[in-house]
């Protein structure tokens, strides 16, 4: 398949993982107990932004506005892509933005499919199942994951393995045309890596790759994985809400199965707020002040004493 032909293949289902899990929210008609509360109410806000393609107003909303001003400093001065680091793999993402907007993109990932996925129906089912059980048991007990995090990745990686050993994912003409719309949405948005996303801004970045998450839900359901109808079909209800912190129940259709997840919600200044939003925000805010520090040690720190040799016997 198209755009991650470059990438090994689990690194695949991760990254389509990641388009599920920054969209993971959607209005719905409500049927879980609960969902005309305001912590529902928050996480429906944050679909309709995903649904509406808008990234940036998706950024708005998943965090507090200094703490949003905050990133969006931190992205001018280049020590943070957040919220694309809520994503799995991030670091790979500026990678792949530069290998879809290259001159030659089309015709280079379509030498790449025909080598390595052209006719191989029977290996990539079979590829496509053994990364789901493998998938599901490194989040089930390893990583960096809470709980609740783990049980929802658990289910996300099954479903996609499902829909995966199913997707026609040898299909020379399904691949071709969606080569051709990831790398044209690609090259349309003039960010082909890191200095361009960050030259741009926090928030102009993101809306100029809105039409790329557009574009790549376009070819999933082509292949048969229609985010947009699990978002559309998404239900979210409220569990529980003690002061500040609730606990809300979250559920969407994939691959013919109910995914079920709980998430933990955080209500600032009459807020509420997805708690791992707030935690993926405040990491990156702290890897940025601690890019900030070095910074600026190294720039007191004393020259090298070959430097400092240099610098007398140049001086008048």
């Amino acid at each position: 398949m198209l755009c991650f032909e470059s990438l090994p293949a689990r690194r695949w289902w991760l990254a389509a993982a990641g388009v599920l899990l920054l969209a993971a929210c959607s209005r719905s008609e409500p049927a879980l107990q609960g969902a005309a509360t305001e912590p529902a109410a928050a996480v429906r806000q944050l679909a309709d932004y995903l649904q509406q393609g808008d990234l940036a107003g998706f950024a708005r909303a998943a965090v507090p506005a200094e703490q949003h001003a905050a990133l969006a400093q931190a992205w001018a001065e280049g020590d943070s892509l957040w919220p694309l680091t809520g994503l799995p793999l991030d670091e790979h993402l500026p990678d792949l933005l530069a290998t879809l907007a290259a001159d030659n993109a089309q015709a280079d990932l379509q030498r790449v499919f025909k080598a390595q996925f052209e006719g191989q129906a029977a290996n990539l089912r079979q590829t496509a199942h053994s990364l789901g059980m493998f998938g599901a048991q490194y989040v089930s007990h390893q990583g960096d994951y809470s709980p609740l995090q783990r049980e929802h990745y658990r289910q996300l990686v099954l479903g996609l393995s499902r829909w995966a050993s199913q997707a026609p994912l040898s299909d020379p003409a399904l691949a071709q045309a969606s080569i051709a719309a990831l790398t044209a949405a690609a090259q349309a948005s003039g960010l082909d890596g890191t200095p361009a996303l960050q030259a741009a801004g926090m928030e102009p970045a993101l809306q100029q790759l809105a039409p790329v998450q557009q574009a790549l839900l376009d070819v999933l359901a082509s292949y048969g994985l229609d985010l947009r109808q699990s978002l559309a079909e998404l239900q979210v209800g409220l569990l529980q809400e003690d002061g500040d912190q609730a606990l809300v129940q979250v559920q969407y259709p994939l691959a013919g199965e109910t995914v079920s997840f709980q998430a933990q919600m955080r209500r600032v200044d009459g807020r509420w707020y997805m708690q791992q939003n707030l935690e993926d925000a405040q990491k990156a805010l702290a890897a940025a002040a601690n890019a900030r520090q070095q910074r600026q040690l190294e720039g007191n720190a004393p020259a090298p004493a070959a430097a400092q040799d240099a610098q007398m016997a140049s001086a008048p």
